[in-house]
């Protein structure tokens, strides 16, 4: 259930705060109060389009935040770990910004999410009712949804969704593969000509890249020869080369040894040392040299070789221009889309027939669930339509007849039904649709009795209704609120009303309320105490909250809600 709401910097709203109570609460105030503003920020937190003009001062940011008890509500519970929000704690808080600039953040649980994760959260913690919905009982959209949730087809649609993706899929492959058959058969000859030409050039991965190294290599081997000379002249190969100086300096080095052995102790000189390193510095230099003579025997000019690469070259970069590649690569990459495309052609007529199966068998299995999907909502229908007139005829509707037809569509998203709530609300009157035959105040006592129902079925953990009660009263206002009453026997309910007698059955009650300063007009909420709520009942009955009738009008319709309470 709603535990406490917070909005600040929103329209009229400055700053405000409501702590909510399980069971019944009461909303009442003036028209143009604010009342509706205060709706139209918790819709933010449904996922509704934010209206930045909506923002109070476009300096600072706007929240709108509720707090959530996940106690009565293990449908969120679930949502809320299938995304990763935690509630270790029992709570779930839903925030909506609005930030100077124009932009708009979510948070669930103090953890970013999208309007998506948002309204998924949301719409399993509370049903917002306003006046609008009362429109849609003439949807058709609307009324095969409230058909579902009375018929419990929640995990059955969640397998006709797949299947049904599943088929489009399908038929998409199958679709888009036969109009690929019947444009490429066209330019077969063409795609094969094509693939016959890369095919015939053998290419290999990385060709193009390897060929011009060697081709660098071929076309600069004059100059790279003599600078190999340049090394190998000094190093080993001029009369006073440095191999022939090391050797020497080896020689003079042994005689220098011999020399100082006897003055070994005397000395810090280590010679014998000195002499492996010079040793071990001739051994290099010998295998570089030996290594550069090696490399340098090896690389001869070969004009047959760099003509053989050039004519390459220029049928690769030719093939290349021709296809607008870059790329050894990508010519192999478009080869083998050709191969595979010849394939498909050559065996058309097998693809073809495959794809179609596999569409026809997912249709089918779509097809079986869907089915089941009419079946249960026919049943469910009839049995909701009865209820609903045993429901609704307390309210002032002796005379309702209704009921739900379906016919037999395409199928589609939602399966095969296309549904239609025709209704009669007088004696001797033809069932006509729902949204061409009532009054407003109909179609109020008629939403009121199908979300009790639904209600019932769906556990939803809270339930706010804005002046469904619009467009009744006396008696029947009494018996609407009585059932609101009910309802909040096992949920919570928050009712926006008018209506004196609607307003006394409330566990709850807030008032709300216009404040002015000098600069400006600030909507506020306060909990009303008890004498309060009479002076707030005595004003609902005869516009003076002061009139002692009134109050004394008043104290009766709370003794009266307190005493059917307590029964």
């Amino acid at each position: 259930m709603i535990r406490n709401i917070h909005i600040s910097n929103y329209a009229l709203i400055e700053s405000l705060e409501v702590d909510f109570a399980s069971g019944f609460n009461i909303i009442t105030g003036e028209t143009g109060a604010g009342k509706s503003i205060i709706l139209g920020a918790l819709s933010l937190l449904m996922g509704g389009r934010a209206d930045l003009r909506a923002v109070r001062d476009n300096s600072r940011k706007s929240v709108i935040e509720a707090q959530f008890e996940l106690a009565d509500a293990p449908a969120a519970t679930a949502i809320l770990a299938e995304n990763g929000f935690d509630s270790g704690d029992g709570m779930c808080i839903l925030r909506r910004e609005l930030l100077p600039g124009g932009r708009s953040r979510a948070f669930v649980n103090d953890t970013p999410a999208n309007l998506q994760q948002l309204r998924q959260v949301a719409i399993a913690l509370v049903d917002i009712h306003s006046q609008h919905q009362n429109l849609q009982l003439a949807s058709g959209e609307y009324q095969l949804e409230i058909i579902d949730s009375i018929a419990g087809n929640a995990g059955l649609l969640e397998q006709y969704h797949g299947l049904y993706a599943a088929y489009r899929r399908a038929l998409g492959e199958f679709t888009r593969t036969r109009e690929m058959i019947r444009r490429n058969g066209a330019q077969a000859e063409y795609i094969e000509y094509q693939y016959r030409q890369l095919a015939e050039l053998e290419l290999k991965p990385g060709e193009s890249a390897t060929l011009e190294r060697e081709r660098t290599l071929l076309a600069d081997i004059g100059d790279i020869k003599t600078r190999i000379r340049k090394v190998l002249d000094p190093l080993s190969e001029n009369p006073s080369n440095a191999l022939a100086s090391i050797r020497q300096a080896l020689a003079a080095m042994e005689s220098l040894a011999a020399h100082t052995a006897e003055a070994a102790e005397e000395t810090t000189m280590d010679i014998a040392n000195l002499a492996e390193r010079l040793q071990s510095a001739r051994a290099e230099v010998a295998d570089i040299a030996e290594s550069l003579a090696a490399f340098d025997a090896g690389v001869d000019a070969d004009p047959e070789r760099l003509e053989e690469i050039d004519a390459r070259l220029a049928d690769i970069y030719s093939m290349e221009s021709k296809h607008h590649v870059r790329s050894t690569d990508e010519l192999i990459a478009l080869a083998e889309g050709m191969r595979q495309q010849l394939e498909t052609l050559a065996d058309s007529d097998a693809t073809i027939s495959a794809l179609e199966t596999a569409a026809r068998r997912a249709k089918k299995a779509a097809v079986i669930v869907a089915n089941e999907l009419s079946e249960r909502r026919a049943k469910a229908a009839e049995a909701l339509a009865a209820e609903l007139r045993a429901t609704a005829m307390p309210l002032g509707l002796p005379n309702l007849r209704c009921e739900f037809t379906f016919s037999r569509g395409k199928l589609g998203s939602e399966g095969y039904d296309q549904v239609l709530f025709l209704a009669a609300f007088n004696k001797n009157q033809a069932l006509m649709p729902v949204g061409t035959t009532a009054s407003g105040g109909e179609i109020s006592r008629l939403m009121l009795a199908l979300k009790s129902i639904v209600a019932s079925r769906m556990q939803l953990p809270s339930l706010i209704f804005d002046e469904v009660d619009t467009g009744v009263s006396g008696d029947i206002a009494v018996r609407m609120a009585q059932m609101m009453a009910a309802m909040a026997s096992g949920m919570q309910v928050i009712t926006i009303t008018h209506l004196p007698g609607v307003a006394a059955m409330g566990r709850r009650h807030f008032k709300v309320f216009k404040q002015d300063n000098e600069n400006s007009t600030t909507t506020r909420v306060r909990q009303l105490a008890p004498k309060e709520r009479e002076a707030e009942i005595a004003l609902m009955l005869s516009g003076d909250s002061t009139d002692e009738a009134s109050l004394g009008a008043a104290r009766a319709l709370l003794a009266q809600a307190e005493g059917a309470s307590n029964k």
